[in-house]
């Protein structure tokens, strides 16, 4: 089950801002009035600088004024500032491992309405190399993070597990090769039209053969594990309003209550 934070943060805002407001125009006058009568009859006879007795809210209402500016400050900063999100699968490796926490800049595309996520202020559009999570466009509940290839209008083809970006060849370097059982990898530096990155190819056979071209208000997006990552090669573009926003830092490694968090991790994203 997929839980829908921004939309636990509104409700919880809409919830315990109401109760507040309706406690402050409705009986919070009253209550302070009730209390004064009772401080003066309890006072008769006696002298007047005695302190009065505290008077406490209601309980939902004392814990809907603490909690509304929290829900309210968090729902803020996650909709239109940043966001944390955790790797769970290794479809970005090498950029990216499982386990990864990182933050997520929410308005470097612009500024979207949480929960709706209607975009009200366009401050810019993906660049080829950013990585970006997005809602997946076949399950819009599920968030994805991939790096963005291919802009509106570009070409995209990929043969023999080489790609191509408008007919050109895209470069890559060798930088090492490792094992993983069976599978041996090798990890290069890919050249993206002057945006350097790293990635990796396995040294089993080639799944993937595909000429396209990015429409209008559409991304073409690729996992760094090239060949274990579910992307647009297999279900095709991102619409522009599924962007949520660029990935842009790793602040902690941490696979589970059975690890150590590994802080050595923390980096800008490339």
């Amino acid at each position: 089950m997929t839980i829908d934070f921004s939309l636990v943060l509104a409700l919880g805002a809409l919830i315990t801002g109401l109760i507040w407001l309706f406690d402050a125009l409705f009986f919070a006058k009253k209550r302070q009035q009730d209390e004064e009568m009772v401080d003066i009859v309890d006072n008769v006879g006696r002298e007047h600088d005695l302190p009065a007795d505290d008077k406490s809210e209601p309980f939902l209402v004392e814990y809907s004024r603490f909690l509304f500016p929290v829900f309210f400050i968090v729902l803020v900063l996650r909709g239109f500032v940043v966001e944390p999100f955790k790797i769970p699968s290794g479809s970005m490796i090498p950029t990216l491992e499982i386990g990864d926490f990182i933050l997520v800049s929410k308005f470097t595309y612009g500024l979207r309405v949480p929960v709706v996520n209607k975009k009200i202020l366009d401050l810019g559009t993906p660049e080829r190399g950013d990585v970006v999570v997005f809602r997946f466009p076949r399950d819009p509940k599920v968030d994805y993070i991939k790096r963005v290839i291919g802009l509106p209008g570009d070409e995209v083809a990929y043969h023999n597990k080489q790609l191509y970006l408008n007919g050109e060849l895209v470069t890559r370097q060798e930088i090492s090769r490792s094992s993983f059982g069976f599978t041996e990898y090798t990890k290069y530096k890919e050249n993206l039209a002057g945006y350097k990155h790293e990635m990796r190819l396995s040294s089993g056979p080639a799944h993937f053969d595909l000429v396209t071209t990015v429409p209008e208000g559409h991304y073409f997006v690729m996992g760094d594990n090239r060949d274990n990552s579910n992307d647009s090669r297999v279900w095709g573009f991102v619409p522009d309003e599924n962007l949520k926003g660029r990935a842009f830092a790793i602040w902690m490694n941490w696979q589970g209550w059975n690890h150590w968090p590994k802080w050595q991790r923390i980096s800008l994203i490339k």
